[in-house]
C-alpha cells in the first residue's frame, strides 16, 4: 500500500504543476486574449463575444476542479501526516 508521504509528495506535485499551467493559461489568454477568441471564433464558428466567453468558463471549471481534486486532497494528507 502506498504511504500517506508519497501520497503527499504526488498531490504536492500534481497541485504544483496545475498551478504552472493555470498561471500559464491566464497570463496567455490575457496578453492574447483578442487573438484568441478572433481563432476560436474562426475554428469553431460562432460568435467572437461566445468564444471568449466559453473560454472564461472553462477555465473557471478547471480553477474548480483543480481545488477539488488537487489541493484538498494535498492538505488532507499533510494534516493525516
Amino acid at each position: 500500500m502506498t504511504s500517506i508521504e508519497t501520497l503527499a509528495t504526488f498531490f504536492g506535485w500534481c497541485t504544483a504543476l496545475n498551478f504552472g499551467v493555470l498561471v500559464l493559461v491566464l497570463l496567455f489568454f490575457s496578453v492574447f486574449h483578442e487573438w484568441a477568441g478572433d481563432l476560436s471564433a474562426r475554428m469553431f464558428g460562432i460568435a467572437k463575444e461566445e468564444a471568449k466567453a466559453t473560454f472564461f468558463r472553462v477555465f473557471q471549471q478547471y480553477r474548480l476542479a483543480f481545488v477539488v481534486l488537487n489541493v484538498v486532497p494535498y492538505i488532507a494528507l499533510r494534516i493525516m501526516s
